[in-house]
């Protein structure tokens, strides 16, 4: 292991090349941490659940790596929604090896670690959502990465699927997806802009209107605030 690297950079560096083989499983980990020479009691310690902390490792560079690649390019020509499909387009296109996600993807439905997943794919579509400038500060924060983390999930399963040429069928498949998503878009100012629709949820309104996003340092396990300073209480 390099001196350099943090042990679990190396762990995950090491653990990728048995997933294909033996998936995100105690095995893998194992023969990883023998692959790097590190001591088990250190091993542990940087990655307390093993292969399992290395796959939410993996999940996490891949955001890394795509706002990497975004930093990189020139998009400012490109209308709002195709930026979207872009950075989800470029966080699938870092991923080397397919199996590897395939492998993850069977771990995180298992039921005691589906949060993780949920939460993975959450973190994504923020870190696009961010990248693009966003400044919501109402329910608007939670609808946008709700709806993403959608179109991103089911991309990434049709992705795993697909046999076309360059994953022709994948970007045709988020473009599908995107155009949804506008559609939903313009029903929600429809319905803002009517009279009588606004009139009927005049009380849901006011409601979503009091839910604000999350903070710069959110009260412990709290997804949301409620904002006090409206009136209304915690």
């Amino acid at each position: 292991m390099p001196q350099s690297q943090p042990p679990k950079d190396a762990l995950l560096d090491a653990i990728l090349t048995h997933v294909t083989f033996d998936g995100w499983s105690d095995a893998s980990f194992q023969m990883a941490v023998a692959d790097v020479g590190i001591d088990p009691v250190v091993a542990h310690a940087v990655c307390p659940r093993g292969a399992v902390d290395l796959a939410v490792a993996f999940h996490q560079r891949g955001d890394a790596m795509m706002l990497e690649r975004f930093a990189a390019a020139d998009l400012a020509e490109m209308r709002y929604r195709d930026k979207i499909s872009a950075l989800v387009r470029m966080r699938i296109e870092v991923v080397e090896d397919r199996e590897v996600v395939r492998k993850a993807s069977v771990l995180f439905a298992l039921p005691k670690y589906a949060a993780d997943g949920a939460k993975l794919i959450w973190e994504t579509c923020d870190a696009i959502w961010n990248a693009l400038g966003d400044t919501s500060d109402d329910i608007n924060w939670y609808t946008k990465r709700a709806t993403l983390s959608g179109v991103y999930g089911s991309c990434v399963l049709f992705w795993l699927g697909d046999e076309s040429d360059g994953n022709a069928d994948t970007w045709a498949f988020l473009e599908r997806r995107i155009e949804n998503v506008m559609q939903i878009e313009k029903v929600k100012a429809g319905v803002r802009k009517n009279p009588l629709l606004k009139g009927l949820l005049a009380g849901p309104l006011w409601a979503m209107g009091h839910v604000k996003a999350p903070k710069s340092a959110p009260m412990q396990d709290v997804p949301g605030r409620w904002n006090e300073d409206e009136g209304a209480s915690k």
